[in-house]
């Protein structure tokens, strides 16, 4: 078992409203699509009402080679990953004090907006005081599901090695994969969807020193999670990598497939804990999109409340790919939790995949 004991996030600062988003499409995109205001209604039925991204809003009106929106990528992904890690090590809301960079075992990076190397932890390393003995572990490509697969492969770390404090670092600049010349409707799906952000948290395990936290407070431990790939699907969702750069590829069957091959995922793995749905008091759901959401209430039957927190990120934030589960995560670290509540981690990505953690508040 592992405990998550801090999470910070780094949002970049240019705050754009969907508003002003559909302006930009409509006169970008005008000429490209017979029904450009019927399709627009994907910008203002998606519930998203602000995103923030890493570069102004009139840098997307220009064309940008693949190299140059890669180099922006690595600059403000070293940055922004500094932030979200000095704010995680930190954070007072969730420490008694700071945790020393020095006592940092292992990083895991996730991303799949941009490419590095040596990985973006690496670059972080040298400008932060970790230790050069800490372990780096990138992982690159697991989208939507990166984050919560963070989480899972830090349990397992902190399983082998019971006393080591571990960092999950997502860095997902999605902004930076437009596609200006890309006339499909899964480019202007992405374009309504996506964002950028950047989340970190701190796991630890059971036999770590925990003198910096409070020990009053109740937090999530990591108790069981289930990683399951669906075979012959990797067209759902994901890349195509081409001259240019990153092009989106959506699937409509996302929301179904959450209803049926997701649904009986969790029922398993709750099975498998001998836990039923109706147990679970926190649901932590990546809000891949509002319909995602709808399907995961449609599939679980239980009430919007429990969305609540994911609805709030997708609203605010859009979907930051693998980075916005930490932005749900830390809303439910900020509440009161009791002593013994039961929470779920869900999220989707590229394979298609599926990733599922339990958690118990201790």
């Amino acid at each position: 078992m592992a405990n998550i004991v801090s999470v910070g996030l780094c949002t970049p600062p240019y705050r754009i409203s969907q508003e002003k988003t559909v302006e930009f499409v409509r006169e970008l995109f005008q000429d490209s699509f017979h029904e450009i205001e019927r399709l627009l209604k994907v910008f203002q039925n998606g519930q998203i009402k602000e995103r923030y991204f890493s570069v102004p809003l009139e840098w997307f009106s220009e064309d940008h080679t693949f190299a140059e929106k890669n180099e922006i990528f690595i600059e403000k992904a070293v940055e922004f990953g500094i932030s979200a890690i000095t704010e995680c090590l930190h954070n007072l809301t969730f420490l008694q004090k700071p945790v020393p960079y020095e006592d940092i075992d292992a990083i895991f990076y996730i991303s799949s907006s941009g490419l590095a190397t040596p990985s973006i932890d690496a670059k972080i390393m040298n400008k932060l005081p970790f230790r050069n003995s800490c372990k780096r572990i990138p992982i690159w490509g697991l989208g939507c599901a990166g984050g919560a697969s963070g989480l899972s492969r830090a349990f397992d770390y902190c399983k082998a090695f019971p006393k080591a404090k571990v960092l999950v670092l997502s860095v997902e600049l999605c902004s930076l994969t437009f596609q200006k010349n890309d006339h499909s409707k899964s480019n202007l799906i992405g374009t309504s969807l996506f964002a950028d952000g950047v989340g970190c948290a701190l796991i630890v395990g059971l036999e770590a020193d925990l003198t910096f936290q409070d020990a009053d407070t109740a937090l999530p431990r990591i108790v069981a999670t289930q990683s399951l790939l669906l075979p012959d699907s990797e067209d759902v969702m994901g890349w195509s990598i081409k001259n240019e750069g990153f092009f989106v590829v959506f699937s409509k069957d996302i929301p179904s497939i959450i209803r049926t091959w997701v649904k009986s995922n969790v029922e398993n793995f709750l099975d498998e804990q001998h836990l039923t749905m109706g147990e679970i008091e926190h649901f932590v759901a990546h809000p891949g999109g509002k319909k995602v959401l709808g399907a995961y209430v449609e599939a679980f039957g239980f009430g919007k409340e429990k969305i609540n927190n994911s609805l709030e990120v997708l609203t605010n934030y859009g979907n930051m790919s693998s980075a916005t589960i930490l932005y749900v995560l830390k809303k439910f670290l900020e509440n009161s939790s009791k002593k013994g509540d039961l929470g779920l981690v869900a999220a989707v990505g590229p394979g298609f995949s599926s990733e599922l953690l339990l958690l118990r508040w201790e």
